[in-house]
């Protein structure tokens, strides 16, 4: 008998065999859609996504802002220096259009070619390959109120208190803010003098402004010019949209429109959309630059340089194209490395209140790292449109918004030299912004304290109950409706004041919790406390739940017990002769 064809065979079926996993191992790692793109042999914008990822966690270590930043962006860079080799060589031989993102380990590509794909996948370094849609983005809309009644320094201002820190000498003096969003008219009356910039007699647009937008985005009208342009080297608005949130952050035209919580703070800029239409590569782009601004040349990245905190009136929401979880979970990460770089990342929360509770799903809000604000009425009513939680998305029930502020006929800047309301969660964010710059102005040794600093401002947020008890009661702290509540300015710094050094000087006294969420058991790990202190624990609603007094020799490690107490939200405050020191932990 000739077994030489049965030999054959078995050859055959086991090299097909071969072939038809080793196929479906690489398609298995394409986002259903860019699979759907690859069968019709159509180009598609991509995220190629890395395996490898950086643990930022020893960043908390660190004392200072500055040590934070370059700390982060060192080991970041390292990552993605390491695992994109390969496909960078790969794309530039094949002349592909891309952009390296280390913030989060991924290339963006854009329009890539069918044939590039199953090459990128077959690299064992890369675990996913995502669509990179542009999505639209809701503006809010101009609507006048009934009646305008104005005085110089507007409503939403002067609602937080911002104009009682001022006369306190706190103006946001000294503290850099951040916006991404669809740019920014810099020359406006109100921003021009508060532009980084600007020194007064000249503008220097090198790591103080960047365009994210190399592309126009095909679903506009491709026949109308964006007067914009693309890779715009000084700071243009074409929505008119970021003007308008950078106004109220810290706009002053010195004429009378006092539309800006912290006027004496100074601004940076980068432009994530075209014409309302932004991708998550356009987000991505940002939010790395805010992390080590770069000169127009995309060069000489510099960590100094980053603002304190940032300002995302944007969102992307999954019934606007925003669909792949992998996708999300890139913005997170992108969140997760500037919060680890000691910036403060301000969101707003979303506009689909008018979908109930539960409507809090648009990345970048729901994040737990992303600080969410959610909209407020001149009466301390929570806007209709505001979004609810708790958020389902991920699956967390997780409360947001984080507090709430002024979003409701909102009037700020608008291109060109103009003025104009807007309503939206978009205007609520960042009112918060510029609360946080006054923190800063009036402590700036706290730049970098993240955790601290939000504390801060759910603390001395003016309490307001959900009346449509999402998810919890809705009398309870935070809610879903409000979070901590409506913040208030003056009882933010006022607070901050009463902290504890938070330099890394010589004998600064510091005191930090661990493990932080806890199941029960937890530590305390003080420095530089000596003689006697008070330690106060409370719970959501402010009742005291333990108190305890202990006399400390300089480094001390304290164990406490909250396993009789029930899962929730504490803060805890330390009391001794050098100041008040004050933090969060959450009970699990």
């Amino acid at each position: 008998m000739n077994r030489f064809p049965l030999l054959l065979l078995l050859v055959f079926s086991s090299i097909s065999d071969g072939y038809a996993q080793s196929t479906q191992g690489w398609r298995d790692k394409l986002a259903p859609e860019v699979r759907a793109a690859f069968d019709r042999d159509a180009k598609m914008d991509i995220l190629v996504v890395f395996e490898k990822q950086t643990d930022l966690r020893d960043a908390k270590s660190l004392k200072t802002k500055l040590q934070k930043a370059q700390w982060v962006t060192r080991q970041l860079q390292a990552t993605a220096a390491e695992s994109q080799s390969n496909a960078i060589r790969l794309l530039r031989q094949r002349q592909a259009n891309l952009n390296s993102f280390y913030l989060v380990n991924a290339l963006a590509v854009e329009s890539a070619d069918p044939a590039l794909l199953p090459l990128l996948a077959a690299l064992p370094e890369v675990s996913n390959i995502c669509a990179d849609p542009w999505v639209a983005f809701q503006m809010p809309q101009i609507e006048h109120p009934a009646v305008v009644e104005r005085n110089a320094i507007e409503w939403g201002v002067d609602k937080i208190n911002a104009p009682l820190v001022w006369s306190m000498g706190y103006t946001g003096q000294g503290i850099t803010i951040g916006g991404s969003d669809t740019g920014y008219q810099w020359d406006h009356p109100a921003l021009k003098d508060h532009y980084r910039g600007w020194n007064g007699s000249a503008a220097d647009h090198n790591h103080n402004w960047h365009d994210a937008i190399h592309e126009v985005n095909p679903q506009n009208d491709t026949t109308m010019v964006n007067f914009c342009g693309l890779d715009a080297t000084e700071p243009c608005d074409d929505s008119a949209h970021g003007t308008h949130t950078m106004g109220t952050m810290t706009g002053d035209d010195g004429q009378g429109n006092q539309i800006g919580v912290a006027p004496g703070a100074k601004w940076i800029g980068c432009r994530n959309m075209e014409r309302g239409y932004g991708k998550p590569s356009t987000y991505i782009e940002c939010l790395q630059w805010f992390l080590a601004p770069t000169d127009l040349n995309g060069q000489n990245a510099d960590p100094a340089l980053a603002p304190h905190v940032i300002n995302n009136s944007w969102y992307c929401a999954v019934q606007e194209g925003c669909i792949d979880l992998t996708v999300n979970e890139l913005l997170h990460q992108s969140v997760v490395g500037l919060r680890a770089s000691g910036v403060v990342v301000v969101v707003s929360n979303g506009n689909f209140g008018n979908q109930g509770c539960a409507s809090t799903y648009g990345p970048p809000a729901y994040f737990e790292e992303s600080f969410s604000v959610g909209a407020t009425r001149f009466d301390d009513t929570l806007a209709n449109f505001s979004s609810r939680g708790p958020v389902l998305i991920d699956g967390s029930n997780r409360i947001k918004p984080n507090v709430a502020a002024p979003g409701v006929f909102v009037r700020s800047s608008t291109p060109i030299d103009g003025y104009n309301w807007l309503s939206g969660t978009s205007m609520a964010g960042p009112h918060v912004v510029g609360l946080v710059a006054l923190v800063l102005s009036a402590r700036p040794d706290l730049a970098g304290n993240v955790d601290l600093i939000e504390d801060i401002v759910e603390q001395t947020s003016i309490f307001m109950a959900d009346p449509d008890n999402c998810g919890i009661d809705g009398t309870l702290r935070p809610n879903n409706g409000f979070g901590w509540g409506r913040v208030d300015a003056l009882g933010a710094v006022n607070m901050a004041l009463q902290q504890a050094s938070g330099t890394s000087e010589p004998g600064a006294v510091s005191a930090s919790v661990w493990p932080n969420p806890t199941s029960g058991m937890m530590v305390f790990d003080l420095q530089n406390i000596q003689g006697p202190a008070q330690l106060r624990i409370y719970d959501a609603a402010g009742k005291l739940v333990r108190a305890s007094e202990h006399t400390f020799q300089q480094h001390e490690l304290l164990p406490v017990s909250l396993e009789q107490a029930p899962k929730g939200v504490y803060f805890w405050q330390i009391t001794c002769e050098k100041g008040v020191m004050a933090g969060k932990v959450v009970r699990e």
